[in-house]
């Protein structure tokens, strides 16, 4: 969840391992020691001949029940249509969804086989999938962006800045396809947010503690939600569901600076993922014609 879109995992394996690719796909050479169709952390591996096949399977989530929802394609994630959160004065729309990819950078040097090169691969592996959420309210403010194409709404920070600043709730649902420790999804995601705070005050740095106190120390199971909900441009709510809707609020972030810096990581200028701010933005052309 860097600014740049992409995290850098390093991952050690018990025996030695080189990483080369072939027609564009990463592959994995011998030695490494898997059984057919076994699992490696993280990603599948299905044997082909002497080398590994790096292929990635999407895991499937669902915790949608019999509601109208509209599923992410990329990982099949399905997202109700319309949400009642705590905190909310009222119900939220599903505005734009995506299926986020880390990349992993993995890198060997066994120097006791021969090889003479240290070798990279970036590999894309699905870890969740993210649905932006607002308050119908919030279109009567966007007249002047009715009839723009989603292209030239996506490349306008003025409508997404409109938004945020809108006195509505917005929230940002965040469905894991795998397990991950709440550690490392706290670090990847301070990793983005931190840098979008220049000067952080001690405001701000109270904040940021308590942000990280709601994932230290959880296993983030598959199909957990995480609702990241902004009721105004200054205080942020955060929920946990690992089993369905949250019935309560596990953090009050008040911080202007943090609001706007998370905001910002999903739909800023530099998104770390792009791809939903594009999807937000075919819902805003759709909404606003």
């Amino acid at each position: 969840m860097a600014a740049a879109g992409a995290i850098s995992v390093w991952i050690s394996t018990s025996t030695p391992t080189k990483i080369t690719t072939f027609n564009t796909k990463p592959r994995i050479s011998y030695p490494l020691k898997l059984s057919r169709n076994g699992i490696y952390p993280l990603s599948t591996f299905e044997k082909n001949g002497h080398e590994q096949n790096f292929t990635i399977k999407a895991a499937a989530s669902s915790s949608v029940g019999s509601a109208e929802y509209t599923e992410e394609p990329a990982t099949k994630v399905k997202f109700q249509r319309s949400l009642s959160l705590p905190g909310c004065s009222t119900s939220l729309s599903l505005l734009g969804t995506d299926g986020y990819v880390l990349c992993l950078s993995f890198a060997a040097l066994p120097t006791n086989l021969g090889y003479r090169e240290k070798v990279f691969a970036i590999i894309g592996v699905k870890v969740y999938a993210a649905g932006l959420y607002v308050n119908d309210s919030v279109f009567s403010r966007l007249d002047a962006w009715r009839g723009s194409s989603a292209a030239d709404i996506q490349q306008d920070p003025s409508l997404f800045n409109k938004i945020f600043e809108a006195d509505l709730e917005k929230s940002l649902l965040i469905v894991l396809v795998r397990d991950i420790d709440g550690k490392t999804f706290w670090d990847a995601l301070d990793e983005a947010i931190s840098p979008r705070i220049k000067s952080p005050t001690a405001d701000d740095k109270s904040a940021l503690s308590t942000f990280r106190g709601v994932f230290q120390g959880k296993p983030l199971k598959k199909e957990t939600s995480i609702f990241l909900t902004w009721v105004d441009p200054t205080k942020m709510l955060v929920s946990l569901s690992f089993d369905g809707m949250p019935s309560s609020v596990d953090a009050t972030i008040e911080s202007p600076n943090v609001a706007s810096a998370l905001f910002d990581v999903f739909l800023g200028g530099d998104p770390v993922s792009p791809t939903l701010k594009a999807s937000v933005a075919k819902g805003l052309e759709a909404t606003l014609k």
